[in-house]
């Protein structure tokens, strides 16, 4: 177990538990105990809420647990709860999230600090439960930020970070976390939890600065804004993302001297002297670590970079990372139809192009609903960017990995 510090000087202890990532997450909401959780059940996210509504029949929490007719719902009464001056929680996955299109932005957009708890799902058709990033990156222009967990552990830790970095007062913005379906979410892992006490005093005591039901200062939320000043309300919220770029490693630092353990905007594995890197969100980031490690064992300089927060994208934390590298390959687990590239992989191409950066790049779409991400995989992606830095032909551009031909 690790032993910590906490900023007042007291010492805290690691507990250890076998969990699943959605049941630690719950354990983590009833940690929190937050005021208002609206729900509605959707594989493979509705353990999440049903290990918690268990916290909430036995008395555990005081939280106003709401059973809603459907995801919109869901999202539209923690927008109520919110305006209101409440700590709202939910979680969703997939078509779920989906169902929230249209309240997603009113609750950025009214900069409210809602935290979701999210389990990475595919969307149809054809009809998957199973795992990719496509319904989280439909939402990466939403105005919510956005962190990637790879375990069951940064599950637990991200979902602690988030509501911290959601009600800053310099960021004020929903926040999602992810964690993959099936593979975090139903596989049970080790991990250390915070003694309850430890993550009361970690998430402090939410003091709104307006509410809608203190009627000694009346406000309006979500008022009409037509030619007058919604253009400046969108880039009040673009400064809002901007940051949180600071915000995220600040908490994530303060969270260190807590619990012992590291985070960051990116997770960089052997980076410092690496020619050929693979760029990667999630869990497969696990299996990418160790093809690191056994290429790094025949001589081949490989590294890793996990992105941990999606949006705001750390630019030039990338640019950073990236820089003097051969070449890279972007690991995609989403499509985006049509466009030149897919999600991860624009922003990263962007970033080599704003910096200048003479870094060539290849994007891989790997494990779309659920495929299994193998050594070989990752194997293959290497193999073909360590080709692409002795040739410089990058055609084509697209690649997928695991497609049966």
């Amino acid at each position: 177990m690790k032993t910590a510090l906490v900023p007042t000087g007291k010492l805290v202890k690691g507990i250890p538990l076998a969990l699943d990532g959605a049941k630690i997450v719950a354990y983590a909401m009833k940690q929190m105990n937050p005021d208002v959780v609206p729900v509605y059940p959707i594989t493979p996210q509705t353990e999440i809420v049903s290990a918690f509504s268990e916290y909430v029949a036995n008395g555990e929490v005081d939280s106003e647990m709401i059973n809603v007719e459907s995801e919109h719902a869901a999202m539209s009464a923690c927008i109520g709860a919110s305006a209101a001056g409440a700590r709202a929680q939910t979680a969703t996955t997939s078509a779920g999230m989906a169902f929230m299109w249209e309240v997603l932005y009113v609750a950025s957009g009214s900069r409210l600090p809602i935290v979701m708890h999210f389990v990475n799902r595919a969307l149809s058709a054809p009809l998957n439960i199973h795992c990719d990033h496509s319904d989280s990156m439909g939402a990466r222009d939403s105005g919510w930020i956005q962190l990637f967990g790879e375990n069951v552990q940064e599950a637990y830790d991200n979902a602690l970070q988030a509501i911290r970095i959601a009600e800053h007062p310099d960021v004020l913005l929903p926040i999602m976390h992810t964690q993959d379906g099936f593979v975090i979410s139903h596989g049970i892992e080790r991990a250390e939890v915070l003694p309850d006490e430890a993550v009361r005093e970690f998430i402090g005591t939410y003091k709104p600065q307006y509410s809608l039901l203190d009627p000694k200062q009346p406000v309006t939320y979500g008022p009409v804004n037509l030619q007058d000043y919604y253009f400046e309300h969108k880039r009040q919220q673009v400064d809002g993302m901007e940051k949180a770029l600071g915000v995220i490693p600040q908490v994530a630092e303060e969270y260190e001297r807590l619990s012992g353990r590291h985070y960051g905007l990116l997770d960089p594995y052997r980076m410092d002297d690496a020619e050929f890197v693979i760029v990667i969100m999630g869990s497969a980031a696990g299996t990418a670590r160790g093809v690191v490690a056994e290429l790094r064992g025949k001589g081949i300089k490989a590294g890793l970079l996990k992105i941990r927060c999606y949006r705001p994208f750390p630019a030039k934390a990338v640019a950073d990372a990236l820089r003097g590298k051969k070449a890279v390959a972007v690991m995609d687990r989403a499509i985006s139809f049509g466009a030149q590239g897919n999600p991860v992989f624009l922003d990263v191409s962007t970033v080599l192009n704003t910096y200048r950066l003479d870094t060539r790049a290849v994007d891989f779409v790997y494990g779309l609903g659920g495929r299994d991400v193998m050594p070989r995989h990752i194997h293959q992606a290497f193999q073909e960017i360590l080709q692409v830095a002795e040739t410089g032909e990058t055609t084509p551009v697209v690649r997928y990995l695991g497609l049966r031909e």
